[in-house]
């Protein structure tokens, strides 16, 4: 009994045994793929386990194993999904990152701070584009502390904490902290090279929030018409920048498309993207996989758009003015409202 226990033991030992070097031989041939050019696969082992090339070379040689703790380190250093080696046809796996819940302002504050860390090492890189799905105005357009910026971050924090529910914006004071994180993340947007897909609909969400609070009371008729103003001088600011010739910025009009807020980030070494997950929460992923997809199906977006820097100047003054117009009825309906409310 004790000698059969034994061999079935050994057995199954032998098994995980087989099993870890067919992982080992998969996990390195999936290493070489996913280095960039010319990179020697012991040089990498190496540099990412931080070890001799002779260790090195006897791990990528199957002479040493590699431990559980190497292979996540590596995967890590070089931004691999495990889960891939898994996987089968008809599903696949990808690892992600989830930022953290936000309920308060210090929250707020360290979603900016961490958005601004994530994004600078990429977005410093020589050739670096960002290629924004717009379904809303893109996030990085109001975090400069004005009426209108303080205005997202009042409808945000009431959305996400409870608390604030019956808070107005005239009672609503960011702190000094929140308006400086926010107008550090977004002065990486100032001269990076954008592209950008809307429609006509991606500033109805802020038009939206806009007649929200001011027909819940919360928003001041004057405070909801200089709204209107600020969002019409930034549209404004974004047409100019469009129209400058020494900016590398480009809009494109897509109405055939829903746009979803999806980001993408690409270097010449790597790409990362962001996928919303709930109100200013997001996914992110570097698998490279995931990536590419994302960017063909992003490109096909561009393909089926209008780029508003090389039309027509009659079809790129019609977009904006549809704007505008959007705007400017908001308005009429407040001012309306207002009178109303006098007689």
């Amino acid at each position: 009994m004790v000698n059969h226990i034994t061999e079935n033991y050994f057995l199954r030992l032998s098994q995980i045994l087989v099993f870890y070097d067919m992982f080992q031989t998969t996990f390195l041939d999936y290493l070489k793929t996913e280095l960039p050019a010319n990179t020697s696969t012991i040089e990498a082992v190496a540099t990412a386990l931080d070890i001799s090339y002779d260790a090195a070379h006897r791990r990528v040689s199957l002479k040493s194993k590699l431990s559980l703790d190497e292979s996540i380190a590596l995967a890590k250093y070089y931004n691999l999904s495990l889960d891939r080696l898994f996987e089968t046809t008809s599903t696949e796996f990808v690892t992600i990152e989830k930022t953290k819940h936000i309920e308060n302002e210090a929250q707020l504050q360290q979603y900016f701070e961490d958005s601004y860390q994530s994004l600078l090492p990429l977005l410093q890189q020589k050739d670096s584009t960002l290629l924004y799905s717009a379904k809303d105005i893109p996030l990085f357009y109001n975090l400069n502390g004005d009426t209108l910026s303080q205005f997202k971050y009042y409808v945000w924090l009431k959305l996400l904490n409870p608390q604030l529910a019956n808070k107005s914006f005239d009672n609503f004071a960011p702190s000094p902290s929140l308006i400086i994180a926010g107008k550090q993340l977004g002065s990486l947007y100032s001269n990076l090279n954008t592209q950008e897909i809307w429609d006509i609909t991606t500033i109805n969400s802020t038009l939206k929030q806009i007649h929200f609070y001011f027909q819940a009371g919360q928003v001041k008729s004057s405070t909801a018409l200089l709204l209107c103003d600020l969002l019409q001088q930034l549209i404004t600011t974004i047409f100019n920048k469009l129209i400058a010739e020494d900016h590398p910025f480009l809009l494109y009009y897509n109405e055939l498309h829903l746009m979803n807020n999806n980001v993408l980030v690409s270097t010449p070494n790597n790409q990362l993207l962001y996928v919303p997950f709930t109100l200013l929460s997001y996914y992110k992923t570097e698998d490279k996989h995931t990536c590419k997809e994302a960017e063909r199906f992003l490109t096909k977006q561009l393909q089926n758009s209008k780029l508003l820097n090389t039309a027509g100047e009659k079809e790129r003054n019609s977009f904006f003015n549809k704007l505008y117009t959007k705007i400017g009825a908001l308005k009429q309906l407040i001012e309306a409202t207002e009178l109303l409310d006098f007689e």
